[in-house]
């Protein structure tokens, strides 16, 4: 019998650390934890304005492509120039920027859209395949919403899309202290002096 019982012991489905996890949190008196690919994803409304800024083709069809399957019109540009007159012909309501692109790197595009009142509401979502958390630092502290690294996975694009979302599936920036903060910081006061060089 004890040969049974350890070859059943040996070849028994393992429980997954998800179902381990909502039931200790349910013995503890918390409410169970949530897989997030087991509860329903929460979509941007249909016909939201994307704007695509990469200088990778195959980033930006893949993009398109996760994008356009939940609703979304998408646009694309291969540098930051084209991106930012796009920003104002197409009026996108949120942008997958890239760090690094030819001429104009993200950080300076980035910081271009939050000079401007008609484009400092834009939410823009960070995209880059270097590593570094001090590209995700320095984007949060010029004004980027959220950080996204390449490859990413589909559901990755939707749970980035899904934190900026409105009661009204529209999304919106997440204005924090930090941000808040570089943006006075900034832009001189109105009557500063202008500093000597």
């Amino acid at each position: 019998m004890e040969i049974f019982s350890g070859l059943r012991a040996l070849f028994k489905k393992p429980t997954s650390p998800t179902a381990e996890t909502a039931r200790s949190a349910e013995q503890e008196g918390g409410p169970p934890l949530v897989d997030r690919r087991l509860r329903k994803r929460l979509n941007a409304r249909d016909d939201l304005r994307v704007l695509v800024i990469d200088d990778s083709p195959t980033v930006c069809a893949a993009l398109k492509k996760i994008l356009r399957s939940a609703g979304c019109i998408t646009y694309q540009a291969l540098d930051a120039e084209s991106g930012l007159e796009m920003v104002q012909t197409e009026k996108p309501e949120l942008i997958f920027l890239d760090i690094v692109l030819p001429r104009m790197n993200g950080f300076s595009a980035l910081r271009h859209l939050r000079r401007d009142p008609a484009t400092r509401d834009i939410p823009v979502i960070m995209i880059s395949g270097n590593e570094q958390a001090t590209e995700q630092f320095f984007g949060s502290a010029i004004g980027a919403d959220d950080f996204m690294k390449k490859p990413f996975s589909r559901s990755e694009v939707f749970a980035r899309i899904e934190r900026l979302l409105d009661a009204d599936l529209v999304p919106r920036r997440l204005v924090s202290a930090a941000t808040a903060t570089a943006a006075t910081t900034a832009a001189p006061a109105p009557n500063a002096a202008a500093p000597n060089r």
